[in-house]
């Protein structure tokens, strides 16, 4: 069984002082302080609470729509640059490149502004990049557009994730995290076809301008919902950047960058592994993408229940249970029945997000949104680094079968940064434990 920091009796719990805009974690081996924005500092209804959460999960849905569909559409793109697939592919190496670089970029620059205010912002630049998207004139300004369009992803989700955790009690933060992640898992289910299917049918233009009609609708949704909050206070660039001097900061986000390799090399390749590996026809490709939609919902809601009761062993056993899912793909790919279970379970492994994400929280001390908005540039380099992989499989003649095998190593991969972030955890807890947890 594995063994974690949630196993010793001495829990943690909030404890608030007398500033009323701050709440204090105690943990086994340190102290962190949170800023919290308006709707923490006075209470607010579980409705109120929910139609933010809301709000925040349109954003979510109309990023994982926007990222996404396009894959569908690369071909049409191709043809209205006069471009090859291949070239037209650069549009979303652009996109994924604008994520990585501005989830850190943007939270340093935004460390000392109201929450409230940053997701406005967000989201009102990724709805006028999308429209922006849209109305390209040319394939290089259509790029360039992709590039600044990713540039708030990570850093949205980030400060949408610690508004979420901050309006619910500490036992609850993971599935309020979920609930906004909720929306990039239902894009995927339903958003991503439907933006396919109609762009095809009306040009591709037409799905980036609805994305960025959902992120302007987003930008209007925060703004009545979402409370006014203060300005953080004893937070700058300087503090966000603590981030990087933490160890277990960097084995988390190492934890996403390898463990979930596999999930993005079975994405990128899904459609011939269902027609050349399982020899189904080309019409089935969108419906396995649902089952794996259905799979990121079903872990997502379910995954994040558990990381509330017990966070670590949540993330160290998804990696071994994805671990053997990923193997028995490659086993038995061939098998339609077979193909469908293990996309579904592929998808599950989600639960991961939300939990990740809650891990960072616990972790950053003072660096809250660097960290949180990290934890995206993080799966963005498994993203790639899973198409990087899965491709020289098939280069070197493993065929696209392989696709779980190369998997399955990097979970092997995760799970030894897992080891070793577990292992520290209790090396800093034992160091800290007189003055946490005093011996009676």
């Amino acid at each position: 069984m594995l063994s974690t920091q949630e196993d010793v009796p001495c829990r943690r719990s909030p404890v608030r002082h007398a500033g009323p805009a701050q709440v204090i974690y105690v943990t086994q081996s340190h102290i962190t302080a949170d800023t919290l924005p308006a709707s923490a500092q006075h209470p607010v209804s579980a409705l109120t609470v929910s139609l933010i959460i809301f709000a925040l999960a349109v954003g979510s849905f109309g990023i994982g729509t926007g990222e996404f569909a396009i894959m569908g559409l690369l071909p049409d793109v191709a043809g209205t640059f006069a471009v090859t697939n291949a070239q037209a592919g650069y549009v979303i190496s652009a996109y994924a490149f604008g994520v990585v670089v501005g989830a850190p970029v943007l939270a340093v620059m935004g460390a000392r502004f109201r929450r409230r205010d940053l997701l406005l912002a967000f989201m009102g630049v990724f709805a006028i990049g999308n429209i922006a998207s849209a109305l390209a004139p040319t394939f290089a300004s259509f790029i360039l557009m992709r590039f600044l369009t990713g540039l708030p992803h990570g850093a949205y989700f980030g400060v949408a994730a610690l508004v979420a955790a901050s309006m619910v009690p500490v036992n609850k933060r993971t599935q309020a995290v979920g609930r906004v992640m909720l929306g990039l898992t239902l894009a995927t289910l339903i958003g991503t076809p439907l933006a396919a299917f109609f762009g095809q049918i009306l040009d591709w233009q037409y799905m980036f301008a609805a994305v960025g009609v959902t992120g302007a609708l987003t930008v209007v949704l925060i703004a009545v919902f979402l409370p006014r909050d203060e300005a953080p206070v004893g937070i700058n660039a300087f503090t966000e950047l603590e981030a990087f001097k933490r160890k277990q900061v960097w084995l988390t986000l190492g934890i996403a960058a390898t463990g979930f390799c596999g999930m993005f090399a079975v994405f990128t390749y899904i459609s011939p592994i269902v027609t050349e590996v399982a020899g189904l026809d080309l019409a089935m490709v969108p419906i396995v993408m649902a089952v794996f939609g259905s799979g990121m919902i079903v872990g997502n809601i379910f995954g994040a229940k558990l990381a509330d009761l017990s966070l670590m062993r949540t993330i160290g056993w998804s990696l071994l249970v994805y671990f053997l899912v990923l193997v028995t793909l490659s086993l038995t790919a061939h098998i339609p029945a077979m193909l469908f279970l293990c996309c579904f379970l592929i998808g599950c492994s989600f639960v991961v997000g939300p939990a990740l994400q809650t891990r960072l929280m616990d972790v950053a001390g003072n660096a809250q949104t660097l960290a949180a908005a990290l934890n995206h540039s993080a799966f963005n380099v498994a993203n790639a680094l899973g198409a990087l992989l899965g491709g020289l499989s098939i280069s070197h003649g493993y065929g696209y079968a392989s696709m779980g095998y190369v998997g399955a190593i990097m979970a092997v991969c995760g799970f030894a940064v897992f080891s070793i972030s577990v292992a520290l955890d209790r090396r800093d807890r034992q160091v800290g434990s007189l003055a946490v947890c005093p011996a009676e």
